[in-house]
């Protein structure tokens, strides 16, 4: 299968339309219309419906493999030009939206001070997008988080050949409205919540806690952003629990007259998670780095 019919069959797929398509990759319609005929003569089936444009069964499992595949064509090619590059001065740093907690902003900032020709730019995106963009040179460097057993790495997709280094761990509080009956407890247990509302959110999937606790955890409300802003006003409105890195919300032994102006005493407020037990963990991710700007970088953030 040529990769560059890959491609088209992707985009296809992906805009439901040919033309939308076509304008993407700078094709004719007609031109992406033969490619699309010579990938389905080359495997003998349809892929995709026409009216409307939508893949076909064949057509959904190729979309399976031909994703990572060209992921990871793009990531062999940086990474072999990354053995060619020049030291640069002006880097890009990914970061999933919670990864860049305090530590790390004042190693980050320590690393800079070090360095005072580097420039930085921080591009957030989700935990996924930045194993791809280390993977195809979009980014040099990268952060992303998720919820984790203490010391196991991240579940993270195969890019490429790329380094991960555990950064940073933290205790995983349940977030709750302030008067929540639960909001005095000294800990609570994952298993005990599977009957409450909760958030689904990019921070803290209700997939992971069920694979975690089992079934349950019903959805009260979808939030599609990532502004952990946003999710607190929704915990402390009563839209559902979420759970989130204690350095995000103050705990629930902070009274209202201690709490900083950061935290209203409207805001949520958070418990210990007792069991099982997890972490909120920060991996460093970034492929292979000839000494320079990059690798200082990557080397300071690792504490």
């Amino acid at each position: 299968m040529d990769p560059h019919l890959l491609r088209t069959f992707v985009t296809v797929a992906r805009t439901g339309s040919f033309s939308a398509a076509a304008a993407h990759l700078g094709y004719t319609q007609s031109a992406i219309s033969q490619q699309i005929a010579a990938l389905e003569t080359d495997l003998g089936l349809p892929l995709l419906h026409r009216r409307p444009v939508t893949p076909t069964e064949a057509g959904t499992r190729l979309l399976e493999h031909a994703e990572p595949l060209l992921l990871r064509l793009r990531a062999a090619r940086a990474d072999v030009l990354r053995t060619a590059a020049l030291p640069a001065h002006r880097l890009t740093l990914a970061a999933s939206p919670l990864a860049l907690n305090t530590r790390l902003a004042h190693r980050l900032a320590r690393a800079r001070a070090a360095q005072p020709r580097l420039e930085v730019t921080v591009r957030t995106c989700s935990r996924d997008e930045v194993s791809g963009q280390v993977a195809v040179g979009e980014a040099e460097i990268g952060l992303a988080d998720g919820i984790a057993a203490p010391s196991d790495p991240l579940r993270l997709p195969d890019a490429g050949p790329i380094t991960t280094t555990g950064v940073s761990e933290e205790e995983l509080l349940v977030a709750l409205p302030a008067d929540h009956p639960l909001a005095g407890r000294a800990g609570l247990r994952l298993a005990d919540l599977v009957d409450a509302r909760w958030l689904q959110t990019s921070l803290c999937p209700v997939r992971r806690l069920r694979d975690l606790a089992g079934d349950g955890f019903r959805v009260a409300l979808d939030y599609t952003g990532d502004d952990v802003h946003t999710v607190l006003n929704l915990v402390a409105a009563g839209h559902g629990l979420t759970l989130l890195p204690a350095s995000v919300l103050p705990p629930s032994s902070v009274s209202a007259s201690a709490v900083t102006s950061a935290f209203p005493a409207s805001a949520g407020r958070g418990v210990p998670l007792s069991a099982p037990r997890l972490v909120h963990r920060v991996e460093l991710l970034h492929g292979a780095l000839p000494d320079g700007p990059a690798a200082r970088l990557a080397a300071d953030l690792s504490g």
